[in-house]
């Protein structure tokens, strides 16, 4: 559905995008992370056909952002962090403007405007005026109008900005149901929780440069090494490092607690458990430590912008 190579944009003289390739596929939910100024938005805006790119090539539902830009904002949901929204209308006209503008008729415009508006919690404030309007109302509404004509992409920035923890949870749950229905998705955001939870893979932008790209497992192996286990004992014990088995490296170990590295949990574990058992300790529990996609990204933009691999 997106397919970018070498995709760059400067600026006069400065360079905000520089050899972006990327690709995202039907069903699928990619996250676009990185710090402000990173790229995000320009690269986005490149792949909505909204700003011409200064090398490479993006093609969008099989069309060229630069040959085709008319097809391809046809063929996109865009939501930005500016909604644009027209305070003084109401959200009914609000929305039949918008349909109208891509060519849908009208009773079409009434039933997907009222499908959505009902699904995202907005039905009863529909001939309210958009001034009226709380800043995650505004969101959400947006979001209508970027689903309007049925898009087969959508490119959502900070998608839940703004809202209580109730609506955040409905748009991520809808979020779920579209990729479900084959359109293709890319989220930018900064919330890295909300990444994991949606997205089938994560791409991580810093100045300009695409540096690590990956699922959220793959990009955790990369860059914070094997899976950690840890057991919790039922008492203490001294050098209890020293009664793993052979080939296991204590991580770290205290008085009634051991960790250690493997990528090979189902084979490891029960071989360190035997050991323990032998020498009569007792264990309460043996998990792997969970590792965050937050670690993840200090680690990634904190090191110098490489080319992704």
């Amino acid at each position: 559905m997106i397919q970018a190579e070498d995709l760059g944009k400067d600026f006069d003289g400065f360079r905000a995008v520089d050899n972006v390739s990327l690709e995202v596929h039907a069903g699928e939910v990619v996250a676009l992370l990185g710090p402000n100024g990173a790229g995000k938005t320009t690269t986005v805006r490149m792949l909505a056909s909204l700003l011409r790119p200064s090398r490479g090539r993006a093609t969008v539902a099989g069309f060229d952002v630069v040959e085709s830009p008319l097809d391809v904002r046809r063929r996109i949901g865009l939501l930005t962090e500016h909604h644009g929204l027209y305070t003084r209308m109401r959200a009914v006209d609000y929305l039949e403007f918008f349909g109208r503008a891509h060519g849908l008729p009208r009773q079409v415009i009434r039933q997907r405007a009222a499908t959505w508006m009902a699904t995202f919690d907005l039905a009863e404030a529909e001939g309210r005026r958009l001034g009226e309007y709380s800043k995650g109302m505004r969101q959400k509404l947006a979001l209508v109008r970027a689903l309007l004509h049925d898009p087969p992409v959508l490119l959502l920035d900070e998608p839940t900005s703004a809202m209580d923890p109730a609506s955040a949870h409905q748009v991520r749950r809808n979020i779920q149901l579209l990729r479900s229905e084959q359109r293709a998705l890319v989220i930018c955001t900064h919330n890295l929780l909300e990444a994991e939870a949606l997205a089938d893979r994560i791409a991580i932008i810093r100045a300009g440069r695409l540096i690590a790209v990956g699922t959220s497992g793959e990009l955790k192996r990369r860059f914070l090494g094997e899976p950690l286990m840890e057991l919790r004992l039922a008492q203490d014990v001294d050098g209890a490092a020293s009664l793993l088995p052979a080939g296991v490296q204590a991580a770290g170990a205290g008085s009634d607690w051991l960790r250690y590295h493997t990528s090979q949990p189902e084979v490891v574990n029960p071989q360190v458990l035997h050991a323990l058992a032998r020498a009569g300790v007792r264990v309460v529990t043996l998990a792997p430590v969970q590792r965050t996609l937050e670690e993840v990204y200090l680690m990634a933009v904190g090191s110098p912008p490489e080319a992704v691999t």
